[in-house]
């Protein structure tokens, strides 16, 4: 029997690679902090509606927020904010395909910051696999640029990688705060459905802080921008539901399952993402396309393998 974890995180997945093509599209038309406002403040409508069926469904009890649950969601929503930011500011610099490459270690920053904070061990094999995963990413990132191992090695302390670094440490303590706030509301029954509960609910508390966080930023830098964001509304709605989707998605996998586990498991998006590139914009694959792929899949099986 396939543990549930799995074909939620590859939908968290799916929904990530949708929503970020979605972004993509309003990049033009916004500044960065008003695309990122977007994706909670449209979100949390949609959450709350999740939240709403699942506790229906499950005849869970109501969770009950407490301070270390709601610390929780503070910091790691701030953390996210400042991981989207520092990957776009990798962008704005010179190599920003070293940025885009070292982002994607976030599964290993994961894999070291669950283990010494959560005490999440690993076999053998699915750190093996975390690997193998990896080098894909890496090899699908930096594909057709020219990098070699040894020239990524030179280019570790650039601005670039240092905000892509960065990125992929928000990101996996990020992962590891939801964690903790899921396990703070304590057990409200229902099983696996009443963790998936108290997820959804921590993502409705988180999308609300983030919401008034960086709302209350845009307000004070970009007044034009925050009017911009609502005026949009047609557009940028879907790109909170399909985060809001996502999210609960990845919130529900890191209660069920450990942190490396998920986000290993998680770099399956980079099949999707070549998937919209081949056949949405319909650009031809190349040689370090199909063998990323292949290494991205055969670590995630490997993964899979050693759970």
């Amino acid at each position: 029997m396939i543990d549930i974890w799995i074909p939620i995180t590859i939908f968290a997945a799916l929904f990530q690679s949708w929503r970020t093509a979605l972004q993509q599209r309003l990049r033009g038309r916004m500044s960065v902090n008003a695309v990122g406002f977007v994706r909670y403040v449209y979100a949390v409508p949609v959450g709350l509606v999740l939240f709403w069926v699942l506790h229906s469904i499950s005849g869970t009890a109501m969770p009950v927020p407490n301070l270390r649950f709601l610390a929780d969601c503070i910091i790691g929503g701030f953390l996210q904010i400042i991981g989207t930011s520092l990957l776009i500011m990798a962008f704005g610099f010179r190599n920003f395909a070293v940025g885009t490459a070292y982002a994607k270690t976030e599964a290993v920053q994961g894999a070291i910051m669950a283990w010494i904070i959560l005490g999440e061990a690993l076999s053998p094999i699915a750190l093996v696999g975390i690997g193998i995963g990896v080098v894909g990413v890496l090899t699908l990132s930096l594909g057709g640029r020219g990098l070699k191992a040894n020239e990524l090695l030179r280019a570790t302390f650039q601005p670039a990688a240092l905000c892509g670094l960065g990125t992929g440490l928000c990101f996996a303590f990020t992962a590891i705060f939801i964690k903790d706030g899921n396990r703070a509301l304590g057990d409200i029954g229902g099983g696996d459905l009443g963790i998936i509960t108290k997820a959804v609910f921590a993502l409705v508390v988180t999308n609300v802080l983030q919401t008034l966080m960086q709302g209350l930023w845009i307000m004070w830098r970009e007044p034009p921008q925050l009017r911009l964001a609502f005026t949009t509304w047609r557009s940028s709605m879907w790109v909170g539901a399909l985060s809001a989707c996502g999210s609960a998605a990845w919130f529900s996998a890191f209660a069920l399952a450990p942190v490396a586990l998920v986000r290993a498991l998680g770099q399956i998006e980079m099949v999707f993402t070549l998937g919209f590139s081949r056949f949405y914009l319909k650009e031809k694959l190349r040689r370090a396309d199909i063998l990323g792929l292949v290494l991205v899949v055969g670590g995630v099986g490997l993964v899979l393998l050693g759970r």
